[in-house]
């Protein structure tokens, strides 16, 4: 996510952070470089003018604090901008209707249909009664689709097949969503290669009857600078409410993203991270601005590991790691919770620095491996899994043709957690230490 335009403004940042005395001289040739970045990220020059100018502004009028090196007030002034350019902050749903509807516009594409899966799967998750409505008339199988994305997050969805009147589809949806009380309706509209009148009167008119409490227009992060010429003609026409920008995981240059809020007044509400049902993202500038300066997203990590992994079962598995009795049952189900959290790209790019970290190395590789072990657990019995010890050599030999491996790559596996265990329970006999000496055993000896 945003590889290319992060690694350029991470170059700049090394010259301004050795810094060590600010003049306009070497602010205005350091800012050169950010500049250049935003640029060929494929954001409106228009904003990036703007953003270096009132960089520059702030670097040059600011006291310098005692304690913070120059340069580096200039990289937190460039921050603090960035995230004023994305929105400043997270731009809540407005929901006051009953049902609430909400309108999905854009160009063919754009990722309308899948989005709205996605927006109904989170609205689900956050304890709302979400309903979908098919009412793009005109795309082959746009029904199909939907009703198949209705299926896998387990929502009801509103489809008249044959019906073309988008008119009468609407008014079947908010009699269908008050009947089966759900309260917010996502309309899947239909999109076109490029805006006409014909799509737009089609909109307007729907827009009249549902009365939506959100028009949001579903962009491709990737189209760059070609996407706030859109997101302008359908405000024009429509009034968006804000925007969801997808294929985000695949845009290594942010144009888009950074663009938009300024040249629309609009914000970005969501982001489309990943192809899965759940890779679907409220849109928080701060987290984002990190990211890009690879600063890293703690935050969002933190929430999809609470997400994926019970504070219960947590706690279990800490009590059990320092005791020793860390088992493979246990260190399948450990993988297990990482896979919920999404691919292992994605994580590690969550950590300061992890997009650089990310550079060169094999994640596919890694990946894999974990695949392999899952697979080679899967293959064990259950008195296998929580015992370990009683692998012997007919055992192995049976786990590694099961699975079509050779008896060293088991080996190997095994290895690898026979260490990791030893190594916890040293740790768990060294907690204990400290424990007794906190609690008097030290205190007690010193006063003897």
């Amino acid at each position: 996510m945003f590889d290319t335009l992060s690694g350029k403004l991470q170059g700049a940042f090394k010259n301004l952070r050795g810094l060590g005395k600010i003049s306009e001289e070497n602010v205005t040739e350091s800012l050169r470089e950010v500049r250049l970045a935003l640029l060929e990220a494929d954001v409106n020059f228009k904003v990036a003018k703007g953003f270096i100018a009132s960089v520059k502004e702030k670097s040059l009028g600011e006291e310098v604090l005692a304690s913070v090196q120059p340069g580096q007030q200039i990289v937190k002034i460039i921050h603090d901008e960035l995230v004023t350019l994305l929105g400043d902050t997270n731009a809540q749903l407005e929901t006051g209707g009953n049902p609430s509807c909400l309108m999905m516009v854009g160009l063919h594409g754009a990722g309308k249909t899948t989005s709205s899966g996605k927006l109904a799967k989170l609205l689900k998750k956050q304890g709302r009664q979400p309903m979908l409505v098919a009412a793009d008339v005109y795309r082959p199988a746009a029904m199909e689709q939907l009703e198949t994305l209705a299926q896998q997050v387990d929502v009801p969805v509103v489809a008249l097949k044959g019906e073309k009147d988008v008119g009468k589809i609407a008014k079947a949806a908010l009699e269908a969503a008050r009947a089966q009380a759900c309260n917010v309706l996502i309309f899947d509209t239909a999109g076109r290669l490029q805006i006409d009148e014909n799509l737009v009167q089609e909109l307007v008119d729907l827009k009249g009857i549902i009365k939506p409490q959100e028009i949001l227009l579903v962009l491709d992060a990737a189209t760059g600078q070609e996407a706030v010429s859109v997101a302008t003609h359908f405000d024009e026409a429509l009034g968006i409410t804000g925007s969801i920008l997808t294929k985000l995981d695949g845009d290594a240059r942010g144009g888009a993203a950074l663009s938009m809020k300024s040249v629309t007044g609009r914000p970005i509400k969501f982001v489309g991270v990943g192809e899965k049902l759940d890779e679907f993202e409220t849109f928080h500038p701060e987290r984002m601005a990190g990211r890009i300066l690879g600063m890293g997203d703690v935050v969002s990590l933190v929430e999809k590991a609470a997400e994926a992994i019970d504070e219960d079962d947590a706690k279990r598995m800490e009590e059990k790691m320092r005791k020793g009795n860390f088992t493979l049952e246990d260190f399948l189900e450990q993988m297990r919770a990482m896979k919920k959290m999404g691919p292992l790209e994605n994580i590690v790019g969550m950590l300061p620095g992890g997009d650089q970290a990310l550079k060169g190395a094999d994640l596919d590789k890694g990946q894999k491996e974990m695949g392999r072990m899952e697979a080679l657990i899967c293959a064990m019995t259950l008195q296998e899994r929580r015992n370990p010890n009683i692998l012997n050599a007919s055992r192995r030999k049976r786990i590694a043709t099961g699975t079509g491996v050779k008896v060293s790559e088991l080996n190997g596996v095994l290895n690898k957690f026979f260490e990791m265990q030893q190594m916890m329970k040293k740790m768990g006999k060294m907690q204990k230490m400290l424990a007794k000496m906190g609690g008097g055993g030290l205190g007690g000896l010193m006063g003897r």
